[in-house]
């Protein structure tokens, strides 16, 4: 079964590289599909090095200019190749290793979209407000589509390629979570679970998602049910 991890970039040059050798550390099947979104701080740079070298495993998009995380994601789905799909964020709040642990429901025939949950993982929390967003965003998906998952808004999400690349896709930022999850939801696929690592960074470290992210989230959820 080989893996496609895709990789939404923006403003990541401290940590891409490492990123980047943790995913190719990984024992599995796998390809490396990056999109650097319109980076302006150096990332483009890196990037451009490391697709200079001719990685078999890794492929670089680089977009014109920054639109956001969902739309990086749906330009990357257009390129996958493997079995199963998998995001990953740029930073170091999650460790790609648990790939292992969340593809083994699917390959085993359990399930065919696997979330990794922070909160089954109790693990630290990044912040109070970002803790209680999470939880509510879970909330009001178990309320909405009758689901009972832990953690809506993880970035490791897991999926059969035929079911990911079979769902219409309108986000642009970080909707893609809610739209997703939805859209799953509501096709009755069961979202199964496992617990994962979660080392979180502050907004002074980097962290990109705000408050209003989360109000755009709800709306999100709310719209796809109706």
């Amino acid at each position: 079964m080989k893996l496609s991890v895709i990789v939404p970039v923006y403003n990541e040059k401290n940590t891409i590289e490492v990123i980047i050798q943790k995913l190719l550390t990984v024992p599995i099947n796998k390809e490396i599909i990056i999109v650097d979104d319109g980076s302006t701080d150096g990332t483009s740079q890196i990037l451009k090095k490391i697709s200079q070298q001719k990685f078999p495993l890794i492929k670089v998009i680089f977009q014109p200019k920054n639109i956001g995380k969902g739309y990086a994601i749906r330009r990357a789905i257009n390129e996958i190749t493997g079995d199963v799909v998998v995001i990953q964020d740029a930073d170091l709040e999650y460790e790609p290793m648990d790939y292992l642990r969340m593809i083994e429901p699917i390959e085993q025939g359990r399930a065919d979209v696997v979330y990794g949950s922070r909160i089954l993982g109790k693990n630290q929390t990044s912040s109070f407000s970002f803790y209680v967003g999470g939880r509510i965003l879970s909330f009001f998906t178990n309320l909405l589509y009758g689901t009972s998952i832990t953690d809506e808004p993880t970035c490791y999400k897991m999926f059969k390629s035929d079911i990911l690349k079979g769902i219409k896709l309108n986000c642009k930022g970080f909707e893609f979570c809610p739209e997703v999850t939805a859209k799953i939801a509501k096709k009755k696929i069961r979202i199964y679970e496992v617990p994962i690592r979660y080392t979180p960074r502050k907004i002074r470290e980097g962290k990109k998602i705000r408050w209003k992210d989360g109000v755009i989230a709800i709306w999100t959820l709310i719209r796809y049910r109706f």
